[in-house]
């Protein structure tokens, strides 16, 4: 279930961190520091994190366009992916799970 007709977009994941455009940061995430990343059977959740003192990944700005990175080198090895691993995912918003949801990001390629 999403709550944006056509809201799909595209995120990179690269050498362990995740790249997301500022228009996906201002439409989900503006004015917020953190994310919280998890796994839920083969999907890849973003969640935002309201407070920074809840922890999470920090929302790090890469450039003057307002894009971030997230370095979650660390989650992605967790989840078998090693540092060379790259790849792009489309997400979308859930509100079932208040996240931007990648489906089946852990899934193998076909």
């Amino acid at each position: 279930m999403t709550d944006e007709p056509g809201g799909t977009y595209e995120i990179t994941l690269s050498r362990g961190s995740l790249y997301l455009t500022a228009e996906i940061y201002q439409r989900y995430f503006t004015n917020l520091s953190a994310v919280i990343l998890l796994r839920r059977n083969d999907d890849l959740l973003i969640m935002p994190v309201m407070h920074a003192a809840a922890g999470g990944y920090l929302l790090k700005l890469k450039n003057a366009a307002g894009d971030r990175v997230v370095n979650a080198m660390d989650f992605f090895r967790e989840q078998g992916f090693d540092e060379n691993h790259n790849c792009t995912f489309q997400v979308v918003w859930s509100s079932e799970q208040a996240a931007l949801r990648a489906e089946k990001a852990f899934c193998p390629p076909d």
